[in-house]
C-alpha cells in the first residue's frame, strides 16, 4: 500500500533558500491474516402478520381444568377466552356488560362487570376477579355468578405484551391492596385511572420487572 504528499518550503523574503516542493513517497506491505474475510451482513427483516383472529370462549370449573355445563348454575364460576393460531398477543377484555337481552338494544338493562378499558368494577363490591394467566393468550376471569338470568356481551382486545399502558391493561380490586395489575402488580399505578378515566400512558414489558 502506497501513501503520497508534497512537502512544501516556503522561505521568508529575506531568507536565501527558494521556495521549494519535495514529494513524500510512503509505501509498506500490508498485512492480511490467513483468515481474514470481508464482513457480510444478513439483511435483517420485519415480519408482520396479516390474519383472522380465531377466539375461543369458555366456562370452566373452579379449577379451569374443564368445561362446565352451560345450565349448571353456580355461585362462583369462572370465564375463560383464549386466543389461537396467531403470533404471540396478550388477551385483554376492554368492557363486559351483563345484559337482560341476548343483542344489546336500547331497552335493555345492562349492569357493567368490565369498564374503563380493562378495569373489572365489578370486583370493588363482590368476589370477582381475574386469575393468573396460564399463557399470554388467554384470559380467565373469576365471575360471582348473578342469581337470575343474564346475557354477558364482551369487548376483546389482542395487544402486544410490551404495549401495556392506561387503556390496555387487566386490572382488578383487592380489598386489601385496591387496584391491581393482572400482569405485573409493580405496574398496578397503571389501574389508578379506574377511579376516573383511563387514558393513554405507555409502560415497559409486564415481564421485565424493570
Amino acid at each position: 500500500m502506497t501513501y503520497s504528499n508534497d512537502l512544501t518550503y516556503i522561505s521568508s523574503d529575506k531568507s536565501p533558500v527558494l521556495p521549494f516542493s519535495q514529494p513524500v513517497v510512503c509505501a509498506y506491505e500490508r498485512w492480511v491474516p490467513k483468515d481474514w474475510y470481508p464482513l457480510i451482513y444478513d439483511p435483517v427483516f420485519e415480519t408482520y402478520d396479516l390474519a383472522d383472529l380465531e377466539f375461543h370462549f369458555g366456562i370452566m370449573n373452579g379449577g379451569c381444568a374443564a368445561s362446565l355445563n352451560a345450565a349448571l348454575q353456580r355461585w362462583q364460576d369462572n370465564l375463560w377466552m383464549s386466543e389461537l393460531c396467531h403470533q404471540p398477543l396478550l388477551l385483554l377484555l376492554e368492557e363486559c356488560v351483563a345484559a337482560t337481552t341476548p343483542e344489546l338494544q336500547p331497552e335493555s338493562s345492562l349492569y357493567p362487570i368490565i369498564a374503563n378499558k380493562g378495569c373489572l368494577v365489578d370486583s370493588k363490591i363482590s368476589r370477582s376477579r381475574f386469575e393468573q394467566r396460564r399463557t399470554s393468550s388467554e384470559i380467565l376471569l373469576s365471575l360471582q355468578a348473578f342469581r337470575f338470568g343474564v346475557f354477558i356481551h364482551c369487548k376483546l382486545v389482542a395487544w402486544d405484551p410490551v404495549g401495556l399502558d392506561g387503556t390496555k391493561k387487566a386490572c382488578h380490586y383487592d380489598k386489601q391492596h385496591g387496584w391491581q395489575l393482572l400482569d405485573n402488580t409493580a405496574y398496578s399505578s397503571l389501574c389508578d385511572c379506574c377511579e376516573s378515566t383511563c387514558k393513554s400512558r405507555k409502560m415497559r414489558s409486564p415481564g421485565s420487572g424493570t
